[in-house]
Order: structure tokens, then C-alpha cells, then sequence
């Protein structure tokens, strides 16, 4: 089979510059706008609220995303998307007050569930099924390395540069927008999707294939969720923490890129058991650290395996979403996808801390590897007996 470059392919370009754009303003503001609520006196709750409304819109606003651009189309809804993404952050010098932040943060949910959505979908529309898998791995570093650099950059830039500077850098979605015309324009000019075949389902049960990967998907960023929270509070120090989470980012980076070559190759549903028993793994190693001093190695080692399984599973679970439905609705998967990946990052915040202020950090971060280890079985879910994706119509 003819090898090509998924990143030279029409309308990659575009899409990786706009979800790059889109994800660097995300990741400026993922830190600073909590800080800024609680410069303005919100509590702990208040402030953990900000990225509570942030995530809740993003995860209402996701359902409805695929209905807009069947009515609207792709272009306006990605301009819409990245507009919503990027206006609102210069608005936050206006007041440090809790709830015009809490508004700010509804409106960048919205914009950022347009993003997430139609970045991920657009992938399944522009390239073929037999070279997906490595262009899930492309689209996952467009976004993965804006977080990767600016989340652990932006407290300190906001220290040296001051809020403000942080809050003009964050309106770089506004320059997605020249990207997001160009990818919309060569979306909007594919052939329609055809019409479902006479007796095909029409329903919700033609849904039902999105449910193993998205619970899947669920389980893994649950931990990962909890780790990117409570890292800092395990009792390690400030440097042990930055590099728990340096490798938790880069190494989820590289394994949602390179593990695209093996999806393409083997299927992706045949290869993402391993990655299951890895999460577990190591969140289980990440709770034995702490229950004693002198165990940093086994923390590092422990938030590395999450990292790894965290990106595979990132690439895998999408093109596993992608395969279970017709090409019509491979706008419906990304958005399941994304509430799942959404969700379980949430829980994983949610649960762990609830458990770990009734007992401790190592049974809350052993529920959490049981949680992920519980979703094994969805790994094996239409293994047998499947066509590889490589021999399905692209179309």
C-alpha cells in the first residue's frame, strides 16, 4: 500500500494550524483564569468553579455541534467556534469579579466544544481509513504540544509579564479563524454524505458501536483527570510534580502520534488492551509511591505508564469511534468522543478528591486504577471476526 504524508494531505495544513491556535489560547487560560478569580477574591470553590463552567458548557455545547453543521455547514460553525475561543480572554481586564469570569468561561466552553468536535471529525472526513490512524497521531500533536509548552508557562508568565500579557497571548484562536476559512472551505466542498440504506437503522441504536470506546476512553482520562489535579498535593516537591506532569503531557504527546503507525497497520481495536492494563498499572505504582517517603522513581515511572496508555488510548478509542459508525455520522462519534474524554476528566477530579478527603491519596488513586481496569472488556468488543479498517470503503 502506497505510504503518504497525512500532515502534506489537502486540508491537514489547515486543520492542524487552526486546532494548534485553538488549543494554545485553551491552555493559557486553563491556569490564569482560576488565578485571576481568586485576585479577585473568590474561594476555593469559586475558583475551582471557573473551570467547572468551563468544562460543563464545553460538554453541553458538544451535543449539539454535529446539528449545527448539518444546518449551517463547516465553515461558519468553525469561524463561530474559534471567535467564541479567543474574544473573550482580552474581556477578563475588565473585572476580576467571580461572576463576569464565570460567564467568560461559558462562552470559551462553547467555543472550545466547536473545536474539539469539528477538529477531530474533520480528521475521519479528510483522509482515507487506511492512513487514519497516523493522522489521528498528527492532529493529537497539534493539540498536545501547545498544552505540553504553555499550560506549565502561563503561571510563569503571568508572574514576570504580568496577567495581562498572558490574556492578550490568549486571543491566538483569533488567528485560527484564517486556518479554520481555509479547512471549512475544503470540508464544505466534499461530496455529501450518502443516504442510509433501506432498512439501516435510523434510530439511537445505530449508536450503540460508540459506547466500548467511549467508555474506554472514559476510564483512562479519569486517572489522567485525577493525576493532572492532585499531582501537586501527593507530598513531592514543586520539581517532582513538574516533571510527574512533564512526562504525564510529553510522553501522552508521543504515544497518541506514534501509536497511529500500529492502528494503521494492526486495527486499533486489536491493540488497545495492553494500554488499559498500563493506565491501571501505573496509577496503582502512583498510589504505592506515596504511601512512603523516598519513592519518586516509582511516582515518575508510575506517571509515565499513565502517560503512554493516556495518548494511545487517545488515538485508538477515536478511530475505534470512527469505525462503528457510516460516514455520515463520524461527526456524532467525535462528538461522543469528546464527552467522553471531557467527562472522564472531570470524574477523575471529582471522584479522587472526594475519596482522598474521606481516607487518603493511595485508596483514592487504587479506586481510580480499579475504575480504568473495570473498562477492559470493552478492549476486546468486535476483535473477532472484524475487517481491518484498511479494507473499508473511504467513503
Amino acid at each position: 500500500m502506497r505510504q503518504i504524508s497525512v500532515w502534506r494531505e489537502p486540508g491537514m495544513p489547515a486543520l492542524i494550524g487552526m486546532v494548534t491556535a485553538g488549543f494554545s489560547g485553551y491552555a493559557l487560560l486553563m491556569p490564569i483564569a482560576p488565578l485571576w478569580a481568586a485576585r479577585g477574591g473568590a474561594d476555593e470553590a469559586g475558583v475551582g468553579a471557573v473551570t467547572g463552567v468551563f468544562m460543563l458548557f464545553t460538554v453541553l455545547v458538544q451535543l449539539f455541534v454535529p446539528a449545527a453543521i448539518r444546518r449551517f455547514r463547516w465553515t461558519p460553525v468553525l469561524v463561530v467556534g474559534l471567535f467564541l475561543l479567543g474574544a473573550p480572554s482580552l474581556a477578563h481586564l475588565l473585572s476580576d469579579a467571580l461572576l463576569p469570569i464565570l460567564a467568560l468561561a461559558a462562552v470559551r466552553g462553547a467555543g472550545f466544544a466547536v473545536l474539539t468536535v469539528c477538529g477531530s471529525s474533520a480528521v475521519a472526513e479528510l483522509i482515507d481509513p487506511a492512513h487514519r490512524g497516523r493522522a489521528i497521531g498528527a492532529f493529537g500533536l497539534g493539540i498536545a504540544a501547545p498544552q505540553v509548552l504553555l499550560l506549565p508557562a502561563a503561571p510563569w508568565l503571568a508572574e514576570h509579564l504580568g496577567a495581562g500579557a498572558v490574556f492578550a497571548l490568549a486571543t491566538i484562536p483569533l488567528v485560527g479563524i484564517f486556518f479554520a476559512v481555509k479547512l471549512g472551505r475544503r470540508l464544505d466542498a466534499l461530496p455529501p454524505h450518502p443516504e442510509p440504506e433501506p432498512g439501516a437503522h435510523r434510530g439511537l441504536r445505530r449508536y450503540i458501536g460508540l459506547l466500548p470506546p467511549m467508555f474506554l476512553l472514559l476510564g483512562v482520562t479519569l486517572a489522567g483527570g485525577a493525576l493532572i489535579t492532585f499531582v501537586p498535593q501527593l507530598g513531592v516537591s514543586a520539581v517532582t510534580a513538574m516533571v510527574g506532569l512533564l512526562l504525564l503531557t510529553g510522553l501522552a504527546a508521543l504515544a497518541r502520534w506514534g501509536i497511529g503507525t500500529f492502528a494503521d497497520r494492526f486495527g486499533a481495536r486489536r491493540i488497545q488492551w495492553p494500554f488499559v492494563l498500563i493506565a491501571s498499572g501505573g496509577m496503582a505504582m502512583i498510589a504505592w509511591s506515596v504511601t512512603a517517603e523516598g519513592r519518586t522513581s516509582a511516582l515518575l515511572a508510575g506517571m509515565a505508564l499513565v502517560g503512554i496508555s493516556y495518548g494511545a488510548l487517545q488515538n485508538l478509542t477515536l478511530g475505534v469511534a470512527f469505525e462503528a459508525v457510516p460516514r455520515r455520522d463520524h461527526v456524532v462519534a467525535s462528538a461522543v468522543w469528546n464527552i467522553g474524554f471531557d467527562t472522564g476528566t472531570g470524574i477523575g477530579a471529582v471522584v479522587v478528591g472526594a475519596l482522598a478527603s474521606a481516607f487518603s491519596f493511595p485508596p483514592a488513586l487504587l479506586c481510580a486504577a480499579a475504575l480504568s481496569l473495570v473498562t477492559l472488556p470493552l478492549a476486546f468488543v468486535g476483535v473477532l471476526g472484524r475487517a481491518h479498517p484498511a479494507a473499508e470503503p473511504g467513503g
